[in-house]
């Protein structure tokens, strides 16, 4: 859904958004993403303001299980024409800038911007539960399915070296 900046009106404008929204191999929301959105217009610069709610589908970083994630968040961006940032040969983003986007040829595309957003809403390291044991490192058994009988032994990797040693004095 593509936005012209100069047909927002000066009272601003009201979007809602309920449809899917999947990147393959990145990011698949299961069912529809519904987002309330209000954009506001001061000559150039747009603010993106609201909420976007969905669930998403994650793979566990620890045990690989599909799992299905909901995500809340509220929005709150500007957009400014890129032509800004071409101006300068060695632009530079400061820290006041982080939440500042640019659009090109007047025109915002919000399905990128929610999809961006969900994107960032993912965490680095995706857990289907805080206490996931993960796979055995040896069988590759899912450990919160089942147990294994793989003998772990833990060896202090600092002693591995005076291990052998003993092994050649046996």
């Amino acid at each position: 859904m593509k936005i012209h900046v100069p047909d927002i009106e000066e009272e601003g404008l009201d979007i809602d958004f309920s449809g899917p929204v999947v990147e393959p191999g990145v990011i698949e929301a299961v069912g529809d993403v519904v987002a309330h959105l209000h954009l506001d217009r001061q000559t150039t610069q747009v603010t993106i303001s609201g909420d976007i709610t969905g669930t998403l589908r994650l793979t566990c970083s620890r045990c690989l299980t599909v799992f299905e994630n909901p995500v809340t968040m509220d929005v709150e961006l500007t957009y400014l024409p890129v032509e800004e940032v071409n101006r300068t040969d060695n632009y530079q983003i400061r820290e006041d800038e982080i939440n500042i986007n640019y659009y090109r040829d007047e025109e915002i595309d919000l399905s990128e911007v929610i999809q961006e957003q969900l994107l960032l809403s993912i965490p680095m390291k995706p857990l289907c539960h805080e206490e996931c044991k993960g796979l055995c490192p040896h069988c590759g058994t899912n450990l919160n399915i089942q147990s294994c009988e793989c003998m772990v032994i833990r060896i202090d990797p600092r002693m591995a070296v005076l291990k052998k040693l003993l092994e050649r004095k046996e």
